[in-house]
């Protein structure tokens, strides 16, 4: 088969996104497909001929227009198979505040949040509940997130957050676990527990070897796990993703889960999460992708 990875581009995350898209490549070259390796740094118009000669794209974009939505709306107007979700689900899941509602009207829990927009004041001390996670609405890799314990931190963790998007988060923090579970197709996949060194799972944690712990399948009880992972694949379906998708939770000290985020094109490093899953289940990174490639190739 031909395939065609894209990867790179011109978001912040471009450097975990070629990271994604050389493991992508090698893999693909293990399982002898015929690849062509695109980084779209410079537009997308100049690969048409490309995108038209193949059997599938793989995205292995992450953030900016690779994942909320223009590139993916870009190559559903060419009519070319893609893997990961078509446009309207990757804006939905990149605006948080959207995602987040849709999530809590189905009654799913998920942190009290505000946001503010560009020129908005920050909220006076009274009107806050603190801890507080400030982070932008439509970034990943934990770009501009902090943690804010009080009212005098919170205008460098908005000028932090600022720098990364012009509309911010603010979210409640829920003190305990953090976990994360793959979907693929109609199927989740062993659940992650995350132990960052740092206070909060940051940039450093993600992509440091040595900076993270990870348990997997995490410590959690038959029932607890079904339950997360049930909830996983309805948020998956819920927001109209496809192919494959990785939903972050919090657990708490009661040992409810509260929904974050879906990562609608998760990472693909040697130390991202949905691999780490994948190999809990028996997959190597190769059998990995040739099954996100044959989900993909059903539609």
């Amino acid at each position: 088969m031909k395939i065609a990875i894209l990867y790179g581009g011109n978001s912040a995350e471009r450097e975990v996104s070629l990271s994604s898209g050389n493991a992508i490549i090698d893999a693909c070259n293990i399982l002898g497909h015929d690849v062509v390796a695109l980084d779209p740094a410079n537009g997308m118009a100049c690969m048409v001929p490309d995108l038209l000669s193949v059997d599938l794209v793989f995205n292995g974009l992450h953030g900016g227009d690779g994942e909320n939505g223009v590139i993916p709306g870009f190559l559903q107007s060419l009519d070319v198979k893609f893997t990961g979700s078509g446009n309207e689900a990757s804006a939905i899941c990149m605006d948080k505040r959207v995602s987040k509602a849709l999530v809590h009207r189905k009654g799913i829990p998920t942190p009290d949040w505000i946001s503010i927009g560009e020129n908005d004041k920050i909220p006076t001390d009274n009107t806050l509940v603190y801890p507080l996670v400030v982070k932008p609405n439509d970034q990943g890799s934990t770009l501009g997130l902090s943690i804010v314990e009080n009212h005098s931190q919170l205008e460098d963790a908005v000028d932090l957050a600022r720098q990364f998007g012009n509309i911010i988060l603010l979210e409640e923090f829920i003190a305990g676990r953090e976990l994360t579970v793959t979907v693929i197709g109609d199927d989740s996949y062993p659940i992650v527990e995350i132990v960052p060194k740092h206070d909060l799972y940051d940039y450093d944690c993600k992509y440091t070897k040595g900076m993270t712990e990870y348990f997997c399948p995490a410590d959690l009880s038959e029932i607890l796990t079904k339950s997360i992972q049930e909830s996983s694949v309805k948020i998956h379906h819920l927001l109209g993703c496809r192919h494959y998708s990785r939903v972050d939770f919090r657990l708490d000290e009661n040992r409810k889960a509260w929904f974050l985020e879906v990562n609608t094109l998760p990472g693909m490093t040697e130390t991202s999460l949905v691999p780490k899953s994948a190999g809990a289940a028996g997959l190597s990174f190769s059998e990995l992708i040739q099954i996100i490639i044959n989900e993909a190739m059903k539609d």
